[in-house]
C-alpha cells in the first residue's frame, strides 16, 4: 500500500472534518417535523433541532425513531468514511474498535500517525454541525446552538468504537430507569464515554474525554436546572418544561 505524503494526508484530515462537520449540520429532526406538520421545531418544547424534540413537537415515537436513525447516520457514515481511508493505505480494520489501532499508526510517525486522527476528526465535526448547524444559521441568518449531540455522537462512537457505544446507551437507559429524568440519563451517557475509555485501558481516552465534555456542555445549563428541581421527569411533550 501507498503512504500518502504528510502534506495530502493533512489536506484529507482538513476535508474530512469539513465533510463531517457538514454532514453533521443537516437538520433532520428541523426538517422531518417540516415535512410532517409545517412547524418549526424550534418554537415547541426544549427548542433543540434533535430527535425528542420531534416527539415533543410531533407527539409521535415513530417520528422521533425516524429522526433518531437519521441523526445517529450523520455520525456513523462520516467515520466510516474516515476508517475507510486510513484502510486503503494501512493494514487497519473499518470494524474493529479505533482505539487499540491508533498505538500502531502513531508509532510509525509522520503520515501515518496523523491518519490516526482522521475518525476522531469525523466524530468531533459530525457532533458540532449537528450542535451548531451551519444549514439552520444561514436559513435563521445567526449562529447559535442547535442541538445537543447525542444521537449524531452515538452514531459516530458506534462506528468508531462498539464498545463505546454499549456502555453509552446502557448507562443511559439505565440512569432514565432509575430516576425518570431524561437529562440525567444524557448526562451520565456522555460521562460514561471517557470513564469507559478510561476503564479499558483506551489509548483514545484524551479523545473521548473531549466529546463527553462536549456532550455535557450542551446539558450544561438544564442539567443544572434540574439538581434545582426545575426539570420535569420524563420530559417528553411540548411545554411541559424549560427551553435550551
Amino acid at each position: 500500500m501507498s503512504v500518502p505524503g504528510l502534506t495530502t494526508i493533512c489536506g484529507i484530515a482538513g476535508a474530512l472534518f469539513a465533510v463531517s462537520y457538514a454532514v453533521g449540520s443537516i437538520p433532520w429532526a428541523y426538517l422531518i417535523v417540516k415535512w410532517v406538520s409545517g412547524e418549526d421545531i424550534t418554537a415547541h418544547g426544549t427548542g433543540n433541532v434533535g430527535a425528542m424534540n420531534v416527539r415533543r413537537t410531533t407527539g409521535s415515537w415513530v417520528w422521533f425513531a425516524v429522526a433518531m436513525v437519521a441523526d445517529a447516520s450523520k455520525g456513523i457514515f462520516p467515520v466510516l468514511a474516515g476508517k475507510s481511508i486510513v484502510a486503503s493505505f494501512a493494514p487497519v480494520s473499518v470494524i474493529a474498535p479505533w482505539g487499540p489501532q491508533m498505538p500502531g499508526l502513531l508509532g510509525a510517525g509522520g503520515a501515518l500517525a496523523v491518519a490516526a486522527f482522521l475518525p476522531p476528526l469525523a466524530v468531533a465535526g459530525a457532533v458540532l454541525g449537528h450542535n451548531y448547524s451551519m444549514w439552520l444559521a444561514i436559513k435563521h441568518r445567526r449562529f447559535s446552538r442547535t442541538g445537543k449531540g447525542l444521537a449524531t455522537g452515538g452514531g459516530g462512537v458506534l462506528a468508531y468504537d462498539w464498545r463505546y457505544f454499549l456502555m453509552v446507551v446502557i448507562v443511559g437507559l439505565l440512569t432514565i430507569a432509575i430516576t425518570k429524568y431524561m437529562m440525567a440519563g444524557q448526562v451520565s451517557a456522555a460521562a460514561s464515554l471517557p470513564i469507559g475509555a478510561i476503564a479499558l485501558g483506551s489509548p483514545d481516552w484524551p479523545f473521548a474525554l473531549l466529546m463527553g465534555l462536549v456532550v455535557y456542555a450542551a446539558h450544561h445549563k438544564r442539567f443544572v436546572g434540574m439538581l434545582r428541581g426545575e426539570e420535569p421527569k420524563l420530559y417528553t411533550g411540548d411545554r411541559m418544561g424549560p427551553r435550551g
